[in-house]
């Protein structure tokens, strides 16, 4: 295999591990090309006169949409029938499951507008890995504090001994948010528009905010991701029918393999979340992101 395809099996991996990790798989596709230097896959200009590099990273959004719908096929069902029932008898209910079909909607409109209205200047800052790493720093920070004020209003409410339903103290059950409420996980989701803040990350850190559990807070995020993921591949793939750099069998066995790791991830970070919390992601964003800056700064010249 030549070098374009260890590249971006590399790429698609990569981007497949961490898509659904709170460490920003758009930072991430960055910043390890730039530390490798790879100027031939980032700056391949045969996308009509542009790079091909955005348009491939984002179509192997569609592997990990396909992952997302696979892995939580049961509540993408229960989305299209609640939301069917719901919009014939006129009525929706809050703390039901067609509450959480409203709630995922409500939650997906700011991405979806500010992606629509900046995308230009955005795909301009995929040409800078120093900005990605040290926004992935940021991002770390962001978890950080999430996990630290989430730890505050636990103990507060110990000392309170105020229980939810015999659950984590002062914890909510997904359904019980408002609408004003999913908006504003939203407005947190369009934080990932920039590369080095995580999607799930910003998510994850609103609903802790909003005293959703981690699981709850991790399941709301997957799923207000998923259209999202899938928009933004489907609104790029045609860019890569008119381009010579990858051939067709490369694209589709790179979106399979993205969507295989994007999957595991999934059942992973699912199973993970039941117990862990953010803080050794936030490390690891430090650590990273730290060096990819040092990196840049005195070694690498990007």
């Amino acid at each position: 295999m030549n070098l374009i395809t260890w590249q971006t099996i590399f790429i698609s991996l990569l981007q497949g591990v961490t898509e659904l990790f709170p460490v920003s798989s758009l930072g991430q596709t960055v910043i390890f090309p730039g530390l490798f230097g790879w100027g031939n896959l980032i700056g391949g200009t045969q996308c009509d006169g542009q790079s091909c590099f955005v348009p491939l990273v984002t179509a192997l959004h569609l592997g990990t949409s396909a992952a997302l719908l696979l892995y939580f096929w049961r509540d993408w069902w229960q989305v299209l029938q609640t939301l069917g029932k719901s919009i014939k008898e006129g009525e929706v209910r809050r703390n039901t499951d067609s509450w959480v079909s409203w709630l995922i909607i409500a939650g997906s409109i700011p991405a979806g507008l500010l992606g629509a209205f900046l995308e230009t200047p955005l795909k301009r800052l995929f040409a800078s890995p120093l900005l990605a790493a040290a926004f992935l720093v940021c991002n770390g920070s962001v978890l950080f504090l999430g996990e630290g004020l989430r730890r505050r209003a636990e103990q507060r409410a110990q000392s309170q001994a105020t229980f939810f339903n015999g659950r984590e103290p002062a914890f909510r059950p997904l359904k019980s948010l408002t609408i004003k409420e999913a908006l504003i996980v939203g407005c947190a989701q369009a934080f990932a528009l920039i590369p080095g803040f995580s999607r799930s990350g910003m998510t994850m850190v609103a609903g802790l905010g909003l005293r959703l559990t981690h699981e709850d807070a991790a399941h709301y995020s997957f799923l207000l991701g998923t259209p999202i993921i899938l928009a933004a591949g489907l609104l790029e793939v045609p860019q890569l029918f008119h381009q010579t750099m990858f051939s067709p069998v490369l694209i589709i066995g790179n979106m399979i393999l993205c969507g295989v790791a994007a999957f595991l991830s999934t059942k992973f970070l699912m199973k993970y979340f039941e117990k862990g919390n953010l803080i050794p992601f936030a490390y690891y964003c430090w650590g990273f992101g730290l060096l990819a800056v040092i990196l840049f700064l005195t070694v690498i010249h990007v």
